[in-house]
Parts: C-alpha cells; structure tokens; sequence
C-alpha cells in the first residue's frame, strides 16, 4: 500500500512505502495527515498509526513533473482496456493515426488496443472503419497518475488530488 505525500503547502508530491512514511514521521520530518481506520503499525511493545497521508515539514522544490509516454503508462492511463471493444487481454498499442500515415507517437494519437481491434483497424483511420473509440486520449497529469493508481486510498486521498475550486 503506498502512502500519499505532500508537500509542505499541501501539494502532492509523491507515493512513498509505508515503511519509509513511518520513518518520516518518526524522525519528526513529517507529520500525519490522514491514517488508515483498519490497520495500524505495531513493534514488539507499541502501536503506531497506520499513514494514508503525510505532509513533509520542509518544502521541497520540484520542477514540473510530467508523466513519461511509455506502453506501461498508456496502459495505466486507459485503464487496461482495448480503447475499442473495452477487452482487457491480448492488449498491445494502436497509433489512432497510423505511422504509415505520419502518426506519431504521442500520448493523444496512441492508445490500448487488443490484438483483434488492432489487426481490424490495421493502416486505417478510426473513420475509414467501424471501430469506436470509448474515448479521446489525452496527455495525463502526474496528480491523474496519482489518483488512479492506487484506489483504495482515493477517498482519502480525494481532498488532496481534486482541484480546488475557487469562490
């Protein structure tokens, strides 16, 4: 299970182990957030809070963080599913502009197909075929990352990873 952390002003920043999340907090680098209402760390004599979130006492500068477009994240991204006929096995990429044509490959002209949707739509364009596609890809957010990979802990994590909305 990971453990969301935050930045000192509260912004994601990263998934961490909950060994090294307890360690944070432990050496007073971090504090706890958000734990877990069904587990909890024990050592031989004591119990600890099981952390979901943590906020790191310093504030640490990153650059922009993007998502790098490999076949791993553009699986993760479509969730495992052919973007066609939603099967989840036998699953390989698909250029929705094929090479051939000038595709490139980029996040918003591949997507996960099964072999069967890939060797039907061949060459072509979605429009020269029956094919239909569930939905239009796009260049994820890391915070997108982080949501969708670990979905047990999106409730708690929710206020953290949605936008803030402005009054």
């Amino acid at each position: 299970m990971g453990v969301l952390v935050l930045n000192q002003d509260f912004t994601p920043l990263a998934l961490c182990h909950v060994n090294r999340a307890f360690l944070l907090i432990f050496n007073a680098k971090a504090e706890l957030v958000s734990e877990s209402k069904s587990r909890v760390l024990r050592s031989i004599s004591q119990s600890y809070a099981y952390p979901s979130v943590i906020k790191l006492n310093r504030y640490v500068n990153l650059p922009y963080r993007s998502v790098i477009l490999n076949r791993h994240n553009i699986f993760k991204r479509d969730q495992n599913k052919c973007q066609y006929c939603g099967q989840i096995q036998d699953l390989t990429l698909d250029h929705l502009i094929p090479r051939s044509r000038g595709g490139k490959s980029i996040w918003t002209n591949l997507v996960t197909a099964c072999l069967s949707c890939n060797a039907k739509k061949g060459d072509k364009l979605i429009s020269e075929t029956d094919l239909i596609l569930y939905k239009k890809p796009i260049k994820p957010s890391f915070i997108m990352f982080l949501k969708n990979l670990n979905h047990q802990k999106q409730n708690e994590w929710a206020p953290f990873l949605e936008p803030k909305s402005h009054s």
